[in-house]
Order: structure tokens, then C-alpha cells, then sequence
């Protein structure tokens, strides 16, 4: 089997590991509309992914009514994954393989730790990510490196010795500012050129890339 070129792979969890990104754009769609926010087009909510759902409905609403806000969104979510949630082909398959490989797996999502293990559980991808930092482990989130760096910290890895893979730009800034290399994938929310701009190890379109991506 072929070496790794890093021996510790963290991933983000939406639009990376699993095609959540319908479910985001119709809760959203959703608790815009309930409670009569200014309308946002696709383009616009996923600009939105990656950042947390207080910054988000602080930002939308204001602190006061962010709270409602979100648990409207959160319920409306955890109530629609059936209809809404998709496997990318091939996330699977990957993970198996670099577990084999020896490589240590993980995920730092600003997704909060219950909806993050019910969809991971799911997916059926639970088993092979041992490690999950989730919104509520750091006070600061992506591009912040704290949650990559907590990862890092929580697994036993040095961070210069980590890739973190992510479908967004806040992604790909927090693992520049954790010190650790980056990818990003095209599959998920981020716009291809807008991710092309950021440091990383390379921007990748398929699940086959990366994999070769992360081999050395």
C-alpha cells in the first residue's frame, strides 16, 4: 500500500465528507421564510456554510432572536435528514482505505455535536472517524485554527504533520492559520476558483483525487 503523505487526516464535516448541502439550503429556506427574513438566494446561503449557526442568525437577526432561530432551523433539520441528506459515492471507500493505511482520521465541523454524530450515524460514516470537534468544543470557529488545532491536540498529532480537507474557504484559511496543509474539494459548497486562491496542497474534483492527493 502506498505511503501517506501526512499521517493525520482531518476532514469538515458538510459539503466534505457528506453532500449535506441540500438540507442546509432548504433549513435555511425554511426559517427564512417562517420568520420573515430578508430572502436569500442558493448562491448566498452557501456562502454561508462553514460558519456557525449563532454567527449566521446574529448576523440575520440580531443576538436576541438568534436563539429561537436556531432551534427552529435545528428541529425543522434533525425532522427533514431523510428527504434532504446524500452520500457523496466514494467517502466511504476513502476512509476505509486510509484507515488501513494507517492514516489517524478525524473531523473539526462548526456543525454542533448532536446533529453532527445523527447525520454522521446516518451516513454510516460514525465507525471510521474516531475523533469529531464540534462547535461547541472551542470559542472560536473556522478560519480560526482552534478547531484544528484542538483535533490536532486531541489525537496526538504534531499539526505540521496534518491535512485538513474542506469544501469551503474558511476551511482552507483554518488550516493555514493551525499550520497545517490544506485541500479543498469542489464537490461540496465552495466556488472552484474562490478555493484555487487560498494556500492549500491542491483543490481536487472527485473522491479519486483526493485519495491520490493524500498518498505520498
Amino acid at each position: 500500500m502506498t505511503d501517506l503523505r501526512w499521517p493525520t487526516v482531518l476532514f469538515d464535516f458538510d459539503g466534505t465528507l457528506g453532500n449535506t448541502i441540500p438540507l442546509i439550503l432548504a433549513s435555511y429556506r425554511h426559517t427564512i421564510e417562517r420568520f420573515g427574513l430578508a430572502p436569500a438566494d442558493d448562491a448566498t446561503i452557501l456562502s454561508w456554510i462553514g460558519r456557525t449557526l449563532p454567527d449566521m442568525f446574529t448576523e440575520l437577526a440580531g443576538a436576541e432572536r438568534a436563539p429561537e432561530l436556531i432551534d427552529a432551523y435545528s428541529a425543522w433539520q434533525a425532522d427533514n435528514v431523510a428527504a434532504h441528506l446524500v452520500a457523496y459515492p466514494g467517502v466511504d471507500e476513502l476512509l476505509v482505505y486510509l484507515a488501513a493505511a494507517g492514516a489517524r482520521l478525524g473531523i473539526a465541523t462548526s456543525r454542533r455535536r448532536p446533529s453532527a454524530e445523527a447525520l454522521l450515524a446516518a451516513l454510516g460514516l460514525h465507525e471510521h472517524l474516531p475523533l469529531l470537534v464540534a462547535m461547541e468544543d472551542t470559542p472560536h470557529h473556522k478560519p480560526h485554527a482552534a478547531p484544528l488545532l484542538m483535533a490536532a491536540e486531541r489525537i496526538g498529532a504534531d499539526p505540521a504533520d496534518c491535512v485538513y480537507v474542506g469544501d469551503a474557504v474558511v476551511d482552507l484559511g483554518a488550516a493555514h492559520n493551525a499550520g497545517m496543509a490544506g485541500i479543498g474539494v469542489t464537490w461540496g459548497a465552495g466556488l472552484p476558483d474562490a478555493l484555487a486562491a487560498q494556500p492549500s496542497a491542491g483543490v481536487v474534483d472527485t473522491v479519486d483525487q483526493l485519495r491520490a492527493l493524500l498518498l505520498a
